[in-house]
C-alpha cells in the first residue's frame, strides 16, 4: 500500500510513501541520458532523457518504483492489486509491459501533454520481467507542473484521469476515492459553526474540531481523505527546505507504524521509505523508516551523459545530533 503527492511552491515537487511489508534491496537510481534502454516490443532507446528515482536494477534493466526525468515529469506506480488487468501483446499498438511502462514514458517524454499523445495508443501488456518478477499490479500517478493524471489499466479497458488533488493511494479505483471526497466535504481547517441547531448553545472546547470525522485509519480510502485534507490546506513559505520538510509532514500525516498492519504472524506493513522530488531541480530526496534524517541525490552532479547506471545506496541508520 502506498500514497503519492505532488506539492507545489516556487518550484514542482512530487513523491511518495512506499508501504509494505518487506524491501527490494531499492535504491536511488540515476539512468543516464546514454544508457541503452531496451524493450520487449518498442525499439531500443540508445538516447533519451535523463532520469533519478527509487527502485533496483535487475538483469541490466532499471526497474522504477517512482521518478522524475530531467525535464520535470515524474511518475510514480502504486498497488493496484486486484484490479488491475493487463492484455496480451496487440498489433498495431504501442505495446509496453508493466515493468516498461515508467522508464519508457520518463525516457521519451517531456511533459504530461506528451505522455497524453502516447497514451492513446498504448496496450499495457501482461508480459512478465521474469520469473522471479512477474506483473505487478499498480495504477500510475503521472505529473509535472502544469498537469496531473491517473492512469488504470483494468479488464474493461484503460482509463486516464485528471487528478485535481494531486494525490493517488491504492483500491478502489481512482473514480471511486474522488466521488468518496463527497462525504468529506463538510471538513475544515476553521472552527466550525453549529449547523446542528439554531436553539442549542453549541461551541468549539478544542482546536482542530473542525476536521472532526476525518478517517484516520490506515486503509487506502482513508488515506485517500486525510492526505487530499492534509495537502490541500498545507501551507509553507516557497524556499526549498521549507518546501521539502512540508511535503514530507503531508506524507507523514498517513505513514505506517510497524505493527499496527499485520500481513502475516509476527509480519507487518510500514512505510519503508518516503521520497521528495524536486522536479524543476532533478534532486531526490528521501527518509526511511529507520533513518529519519533527509538525504539527497541530486541527478545533475552525476554525468548525465554517461552510459552506466548510477546506484546510491539507502542510509538507513538513524543519525542522532547531540547538543551537549
Amino acid at each position: 500500500m502506498c500514497t503519492a503527492i505532488t506539492y507545489k511552491t516556487d518550484n514542482f515537487y512530487m513523491g511518495r510513501n512506499l508501504d509494505y511489508d518487506f524491501e527490494y534491496g531499492q535504491k536511488v537510481l540515476i539512468t543516464p541520458r546514454n544508457f541503452v534502454l531496451h524493450f520487449n516490443h518498442m525499439e531500443d532507446l540508445k538516447e533519451h532523457y535523463g532520469i533519478i528515482g527509487m527502485g533496483i536494477v535487475e538483469n541490466g534493466f532499471p526497474l522504477y518504483f517512482d521518478g522524475v526525468n530531467e525535464k520535470g515529469l515524474a511518475i510514480a506506480g502504486l498497488n493496484f492489486v486486484g484490479n488491475a488487468h493487463y492484455f496480451p501483446v496487440k498489433k498495431n499498438k504501442f505495446n509496453l509491459a508493466q515493468f516498461e511502462f515508467v522508464p519508457y514514458l520518463l525516457a521519451k517524454c517531456d511533459s504530461v501533454k506528451s505522455v497524453k499523445k502516447i497514451l492513446r495508443n498504448i496496450n499495457i501488456d501482461d508480459e512478465p520481467f521474469s520469473d522471479k518478477f512477474p506483473p505487478s499490479q499498480l495504477h500510475w500517478l503521472i505529473a509535472d507542473k502544469k498537469e496531473c493524471l491517473v492512469v488504470e489499466s483494468m479488464k474493461n479497458g484503460l482509463h486516464i484521469y485528471e487528478n485535481k488533488t494531486g494525490v493517488l493511494t491504492n483500491n478502489p479505483p481512482f473514480e471511486m476515492q474522488m466521488f468518496n471526497l463527497n462525504n468529506y466535504m463538510h471538513l475544515t481547517s476553521k472552527d466550525p459553526k453549529n449547523t446542528f441547531s439554531s436553539s442549542l448553545d453549541l461551541k468549539t472546547y478544542s482546536r482542530g474540531m473542525g476536521a472532526m470525522g476525518m478517517p484516520g485509519d490506515l486503509s487506502s480510502s482513508s488515506r485517500f481523505i486525510k492526505c487530499c485534507f492534509t495537502k490541500m490546506n498545507s501551507v509553507s513559505k516557497n524556499d526549498e527546505m521549507n518546501s521539502v520538510t512540508q511535503f514530507l509532514h503531508i506524507l507523514g500525516s498517513v505513514e505506517q507504524q510497524m505493527g499496527c498492519c499485520e500481513v502475516r504472524k509476527g509480519e507487518y506493513e510500514y512505510t519503508i521509505y518516503s521520497s521528495c522530488m524536486n522536479c524543476d531541480k532533478g534532486i531526490y530526496y528521501y527518509t526511511t523508516y529507520f533513518n529519519h534524517q533527509i538525504r539527497a541525490v541530486n541527478m545533475h552532479k552525476a554525468d548525465l551523459d554517461g552510459s552506466d547506471i548510477y546506484q546510491y545506496d539507502l542510509e538507513d541508520k538513524e543519525m542522532v545530533y547531540y547538543q551537549n
